[in-house]
């Protein structure tokens, strides 16, 4: 593969085409508050895949669909033995989504296509655009499912059996909308995978930086603590003779965040659903059971935030007397990208006089499930105050274009233009 030549490092994408077909693909499910909802394998989810699909026609990209519905659109390369260098996002959305949230994946990597069309440019290595199916987990879980079951992470046949709150199942829906591809989901070479991304979160914004280059994304655990005391009538049973489960419960959910603010600059602590028995005005509480969602840049660093927590629970049994039990509900690992890719996108920023910083992604991506697969990066953009998962999302077109000329870039150097 060869470098890209000074001529090409001029290069830069159409940012008033990128920000039309944001606005076009947002019309579908489009909601009165201004945001979208287009939920996976719904009409509206056939009518988008149809839409970008039919784009990438246009742009004479060849379209391949897998069992799961995941989207590959192919552009060729001088040597189409090669991987591909693959870009990509979702264009699901939650109910009450953005126009950006992953849908900004998949036009930026459309737009890197019809850029490359515009100056005739021939990579080496054949470019593709992807779309995975059910990124967002609002309608079926578990989350992130197209890309889960094309690494491997849990099979087709678990997936197909998923269903909504309807009873209807993935593989039904699927096959309804007519995306159930011949391809078997893994079968699809990746040579290196990039992922254009809002931040939702405010700290890219909060710092005044225009990208943001990921390094990799948190670890998370999440548990349910369950505090037992003894309900008794709020009136007649002294503060001293209480056994109240919330005053203890409280006293943990403090300390979460205490354990994240000792492991900083990532930690994370979250305390986000409670349940009180027997929730009564005038009852004390007899047991409360919470959620507890404790994240890290790194494995070791969630270890060690498992460990204090532990450590806290013992101590408050020891003090108090009541039963604590702490149950693991799920465990995501923490994913760091490829070392190349992280710095194939800092170069990009740099070349392109955009400001940059290093930024860790708190959420999960289907780039956490490349990453598995291939050398791994993602592009991150501000968003408005941080907010997303709302239909009041919203990105600066300029930071748009940034983000998508960065990953124009970044993808050429693993491509490679051809001589």
């Amino acid at each position: 593969m060869t470098t890209p030549t000074p001529s090409h490092d001029s290069l830069r994408i159409n940012g008033g085409r990128l920000w039309d077909s944001l606005m076009q693909l947002a019309q579908i499910g489009a909601t009165e508050k201004g945001g979208v909802c287009r939920l996976a394998l719904t009409d509206l989810d056939k009518q988008g895949r149809d839409l970008v699909t039919g784009w990438a026609r246009e742009a004479g990209l060849t379209v391949t669909i897998d069992k799961i519905g995941n989207g590959f659109l192919r552009r060729a390369g001088k040597n189409n033995a090669l991987p591909p260098i693959v870009t990509g996002s979702h264009i699901d959305t939650q109910p009450t989504g953005g126009k950006f949230d992953g849908n900004y994946g998949v036009l930026a990597g459309l737009e890197v296509v019809r850029t490359l069309n515009d100056h005739n440019i021939v990579t080496e290595a054949p470019i593709e655009v992807a779309f995975w199916t059910n990124e967002e987990g609002s309608r079926f879980v578990p989350v992130m499912m197209g890309s889960g079951v094309f690494a491997g992470a849990f099979t087709l046949e678990k997936a197909y059996a998923a269903t909504d709150t309807a009873g209807k199942s993935v593989g039904d829906e699927l096959a309804r909308i007519g995306y159930v591809g011949p391809e078997e989901p893994g079968a699809h070479p990746i040579g290196a995978y990039f992922e254009t991304h809002i931040e939702q979160g405010p700290v890219l914004e909060d710092h005044d930086v225009t990208i943001g280059v990921v390094t990799g994304v948190l670890g998370i655990r999440w548990y349910d603590c369950t505090v037992t005391g003894m309900e008794a009538h709020a009136g007649p049973t002294p503060m001293a003779l209480r056994k109240d489960a919330l005053q203890v419960a409280t006293r943990i959910m403090q300390e979460v965040v205490a354990i994240a603010h000792r492991h900083p600059p990532h930690g994370r602590g979250t305390v986000g659903m409670v349940h009180v028995h027997p929730n009564s005005r005038n009852v004390i509480p007899g047991r409360v059971k919470f959620s507890i969602d404790l994240r890290n840049a790194t494995d070791a660093l969630v270890d060690a935030m498992d460990a204090d927590l532990r450590a806290y629970l013992a101590k408050v049994t020891e003090e108090t007397g009541f039963p604590v039990q702490l149950e693991l509900v799920s465990h995501y690992p923490a994913q760091p990208f490829h070392a190349e890719c992280v710095e194939a996108v800092a170069r990009g920023a740099e070349k392109l006089g955009y400001s940059s910083m290093r930024a860790v992604s708190g959420a999960g991506h289907d780039a956490v499930y490349m990453a598995r697969l291939a050398p791994s990066g993602m592009i991150f953009v501000p968003c408005k105050d941080g907010i997303s998962h709302n239909e009041i999302e919203s990105a600066r077109a300029d930071h748009l274009e940034a983000g998508c000329n960065v990953l124009l870039h970044a993808m050429l150097e693993r491509a490679g233009v051809a001589g």
